[in-house]
């Protein structure tokens, strides 16, 4: 059951990464304890948003297992995650008008809060504030929320060269919210934790697999 405040929020999963560390291709696609990576992402958000979206370049039929809508960068040229927002604001005016706000994960974070969205909404002062997720007095700069309002603003400052996550953000009203680590199977765990190297992957293997035991 997707409440009222969700609805305000359109979820738009990140997978436009080059994946260099991973060896390239989609990261998000690789098997983690018998599904994709992206499959545990969506389970985790998809209770917290009234529709979703992935963002990710390329052919986008790798992604019609999901049944989700596949939105490219409308930037040219690898832009960042910020070019990921803008391209998740649009999709999320002309599909989701309701929504006022995006919320962005990171495909490669398979242990994402489950009240990640409450959380961020409940921080925000107004419906032009900008959220941003952290833990362990980290900020994780692709994992926020933000205004669909901010959309023509976050457009021109990536076509003036603005890619940095946070020089975009310290335009506007923004706030951090910190949020706890996880414990799994008696160890504390990051809660944006994120498989970007083959061994970080086993080592999400072995978190959810002893969280199944």
């Amino acid at each position: 059951m997707i409440d009222n405040a969700a609805k305000q929020v359109t979820g738009v999963l990140l997978a436009g990464g080059l994946s260099r560390r991973m060896g390239g291709g989609d990261k998000c696609l690789r098997d983690l304890a018998g599904k994709p990576m992206l499959a545990h992402v969506i389970e985790r958000l998809s209770p917290q948003v009234g529709a979703m979206v992935i963002n990710a370049n390329g052919d986008p039929a790798r992604f019609a297992r999901f049944a989700l809508d596949v939105v490219p960068d409308t930037v040219g040229g690898f832009a960042g995650p910020l070019a990921g927002v803008l391209a998740g604001m649009r999709w999320s005016a002309s599909h989701a008008p309701e929504a006022r706000w995006i919320v962005t994960v990171s495909t490669d974070a398979p242990f994402v809060p489950l009240n990640l969205t409450q959380q961020l909404l409940s921080a925000v002062a107004g419906d032009r504030t900008i959220a941003l997720a952290a833990s362990g007095g980290d900020v994780h700069p692709v994992i926020g929320l933000w205004p669909v309002a901010l959309a023509d603003d976050l457009e021109a400052q990536l076509e003036s060269g603005v890619r940095k996550v946070l020089h975009w953000t310290g335009r506007h009203s923004s706030v951090v919210v910190e949020f706890p680590f996880l414990r799994l199977h008696g160890r504390m765990i990051d809660p944006f934790f994120n498989a970007n190297t083959p061994e970080e992957l086993d080592e999400a293997r072995a978190l959810i697999e002893s969280r199944s035991q």
